[in-house]
């Protein structure tokens, strides 16, 4: 008899265990993206940036030792969210050699580095969004200080937001399905150095990765859009990908109702802004794209852009269009398509 009972409750644990180890997934149509959306906030984004574009940070150039202090911010940032550097990486930090930087016009370059962090994708890990921005800028002159708020410690900061509402998703049980490395890339303002060099040695197959975000200039207006800053301008999107361009164009009319400006995604632009930020140097590699930017004022490249001087609520409401980007790229069943040829 004691046998039996024995054998039953075995098999009643084993049931049990069983049962509890099979993993419930999570019906993602029931989350309820807005309340994470709506964790990216005016004051967080402004107590952020009054650091990382503060006269401490000595105008950020690439490899100085402002530019690192600024670095370390940033980690510390992710470290509070509880996120960390990816699982293949020795650390948080991308080396990247001054002789990779060398340019016969350039100043020489120290030593710098690319900043990563990364949230496991739960369903497709392998597959990665890349949401960049670069958190260098162009140091000092004269002594003078040249914060860099606007290009691009905008940018930076709406990475470190995004990172967090994320997390919070997560923390409910809805982390993202595809995993999201969060890159802040070096010498931009010389050449687009960070950028390359992860294209060109990435940590992921570039194969893996379905899509590029770039942030960069998010916080003030220019001089077209003087009545309004409810706008950005949203350049390359459909160069690669039309799902790309539909799945901005939806998830900004469901949830933001930004003015979405296209006229520098124009083939003849003579800025020629497509090839101008980070974004380009996914987009040569074949991956699909697109790059947030509120366009040129006067305080561009001028020790003028200060934290002051950035209209937060803008920075907000642009920063919370590129997480719900991100969250349909990073939770929808299929990879955007790449049905273009980039021209």
């Amino acid at each position: 008899m004691k046998k039996i009972v024995f054998i039953v409750a075995s098999t009643i644990l084993v049931s049990c265990g069983s049962s509890e180890g099979v993993a419930q997934k999570k019906d993602y149509s029931k989350a309820d993206v807005t309340k994470y959306m709506k964790t990216i906030t005016s004051d967080d984004l402004k107590k952020h940036l009054y650091i990382v574009a503060s006269d401490e940070m000595e105008g950020r150039n690439t490899g100085s030792e402002g530019q690192k202090k600024a670095g370390k911010y940033l980690i510390e940032e992710y470290k509070k969210n509880k996120i960390s550097f990816p699982k293949k990486a020795d650390g948080f930090y991308q080396k990247v050699p001054s002789e990779y930087m060398s340019r016969g016009f350039s100043p020489k370059l120290n030593d710098s580095e690319n900043i990563w962090a990364f949230i496991e994708g739960s369903e497709k890990p392998d597959e990665i969004l890349v949401i960049s921005a670069h958190y260098d800028h162009v140091g000092m002159k004269n002594g003078e200080v040249y914060n860099g708020a606007d290009d691009d410690g905008s940018g930076t900061v709406a990475l470190l937001e995004i990172a967090q509402a994320f997390m919070q998703a997560k923390k409910d049980g809805y982390g993202p399905k595809r995993s999201i490395l969060f890159l802040h890339v070096t010498g931009e303002e010389h050449g687009l150095h960070g950028s390359r060099y992860y294209s060109d040695n990435p940590l992921f197959p570039i194969e893996n990765t379905i899509a590029d975000i770039n942030i960069d200039m998010i916080g003030r207006r220019d001089e077209d859009h003087k009545n309004t800053n409810n706008y950005i301008y949203v350049i390359g999107s459909d160069r690669l990908s039309t799902d790309l361009h539909k799945i901005n164009e939806e998830a900004n009319k469901k949830y933001v109702n930004l003015d979405l400006d296209y006229r520098y995604n124009d083939l003849n632009d003579p800025n020629r802004f497509y090839y101008r930020s980070d974004h380009y140097n996914f987009a040569k590699k074949g991956i699909p794209s697109i790059f947030y930017f509120n366009g040129v004022h006067e305080d561009y490249h001028q020790p003028g852009d200060e934290p002051q001087k950035i209209e937060y609520d803008a920075l907000a409401k642009r920063t919370q269009l590129a997480f719900v980007t991100a969250w349909e790229l990073a939770n929808r069943d299929k990879r955007p398509v790449v049905d273009k040829d980039g021209k």
